[in-house]
């Protein structure tokens, strides 16, 4: 029965020093150091992402056929229509990886418009705090940044129109949700998800190993967390 009260005790104890941590430096010093680490992280994961085979060639990000296709890619394949296929999934990867560096200034100034509250909530969360941040205020302005951008990538591809034409009648029916009802919503919706999971990557990376951070401030505050 010691053994409880002795874990509580222990938690209490752990959240005291780390709250002593982030009291010992100034606002200025966390915001700084905060900054420089989100700045670092966002930009390697565009840089990442927004190249040739960015997506098409990450198993982590890839994009595939969206699941109303793929659960029909069998039988495509079987009556040869295997290439079309594998053109479209192309075409959805490119598209994504030619959106993807737009990200960077949305980013950087959503980091720049970081408050204080903001970042004292990063800085106490959870480890994949900064891409909840992140993700909170960057994902409707990328939308409307990336969307475009896909529509005319795959707009050239012809089974990406006879998909557009199946799934408007789909979601019609209930068949198929709304979010995917065009192809150019699907690919979107992917090139967030993959850019946001690369971001949770680096800032995992930079919480568990502070000299990582290529910022001297950004190191100081990481590692005082740690």
């Amino acid at each position: 029965m010691r053994a409880f009260p002795i874990l509580i005790a222990g938690f209490v104890f752990a959240c005291t020093a780390q709250a002593f941590t982030l009291d010992a430096l100034s606002s200025k010093e966390a915001g700084g150091g905060l900054k420089q680490a989100l700045t670092q992280g966002a930009g390697k994961a565009v840089e990442t992402l927004g190249r040739s085979d960015g997506f098409l060639g990450n198993p982590k990000v890839k994009i595939p056929l969206p699941e109303s296709l793929h659960k029909a890619e069998g039988m495509m394949r079987t009556l040869g229509m295997g290439q079309q296929a594998d053109e479209l999934v192309t075409a959805m990867n490119r598209a994504a990886e030619a959106a993807v560096p737009r990200a960077k200034t949305l980013l950087v100034g959503a980091i720049k418009q970081m408050s204080v509250q903001d970042a004292k909530g990063i800085l106490g969360g959870g480890g994949d705090a900064a891409t909840q941040y992140f993700r909170r205020t960057t994902a409707q302005p990328l939308t409307e940044k990336f969307k475009p951008i896909v529509k005319a990538a795959i707009a050239k591809v012809g089974l990406a129109q006879k998909y557009d034409r199946f799934a408007g009648k789909a979601a019609k029916f209930g068949l198929l949700g709304e979010e995917d009802a065009a192809l150019e919503n699907y690919v979107t919706r992917k090139t967030l998800d993959g850019l946001y999971l690369m971001i949770a990557e680096e800032e995992k990376a930079i919480r568990q190993n502070p000299a990582q951070a290529t910022g001297k401030l950004a190191r100081k505050v990481f590692d005082l967390l740690k």
